[in-house]
């Protein structure tokens, strides 16, 4: 574990673990125009951007959750876009 100069405090590495996770699902909200309407595309968007300040909210306090969110944001994707494709009869 690195020590923070600044505070002495340990910095933990799982915060960005969890960053890196969440943003390398960014690129699969943004490309799910390509699988679903507009409007489902504003929604995920819209998910994902909570996503990404509730990881900044989690990023000291709760720095392994932060690994969870980042998982969860490729299972929420994935179970989106199928429900959606199969409920919805999204097609391309």
């Amino acid at each position: 574990m690195a020590i923070d100069p600044a505070t002495g405090r340990r910095i933990s590495p799982w915060p960005f673990v969890g960053l890196i996770l969440l943003v390398s699902s960014f690129f699969l909200y943004a490309a799910s125009g390509l699988l679903a309407p507009a409007w489902a595309v504003a929604v995920l968007m819209l998910t994902w951007v909570a996503m990404l300040v509730l990881c900044f909210v989690w990023w000291s306090s709760h720095p392994k959750r932060t690994v969870a969110l980042g998982i969860m944001s490729f299972v929420w994707w994935w179970v989106a876009i199928t429900a959606g494709g199969i409920l919805l009869d999204w097609t391309a």
